[in-house]
């Protein structure tokens, strides 16, 4: 009798694998182990609750900011106990957008995803306002984040 191999469990808060790996637009990137369809959601973030006022103190005394505000008083620092999502780059061409709902912070494919592309979304309003330069690389780059 031969079983079945036991499907290994998901990270939290992913409903697709992914990796994570050395990015061409910024550090690390989060990558797709198989095909995403469109309109599918990725999965959630995952992180601490914290206030916005510590999120904010803690954005200007760190390099790579993994915070997501999900109200005037709470946000989400995926740094500490953060999925694999925590890596999702900015694009001006993302593949993915951010949604906010229900205090959650969830991630959904634009449109179909290839094994072992790089998952992108467009970070909207950032604590850099305009002064960071994009390094996303698509034709229809903004140039600033």
């Amino acid at each position: 009798m031969t079983r079945s191999p036991t499907p290994l469990p998901r990270p939290s808060g992913l409903r697709f694998a992914l990796r994570v790996g050395a990015s061409r637009i910024d550090g690390q990137g989060a990558f797709a182990l198989g095909p995403i369809p469109a309109r599918r959601k990725v999965g959630e973030l995952t992180g601490e609750r914290i206030s916005v006022r510590t999120a904010r103190r803690r954005a200007r005394d760190t390099a790579r900011v993994a915070i997501v505000e999900l109200d005037e008083r709470v946000a989400l620092d995926a740094s500490r106990g953060g999925n694999a999502l925590r890596y999702v780059n900015h694009s001006c061409t993302p593949n993915c957008y951010l949604r906010i709902a229900a205090g959650h912070v969830e991630f959904y494919a634009l449109r179909p995803i290839a094994r072992g592309e790089e998952l992108t979304a467009r970070y909207g309003a950032t604590h850099h306002d305009g002064r960071l330069r994009c390094r996303c690389g698509s034709a229809g780059c903004d140039g600033w984040l």
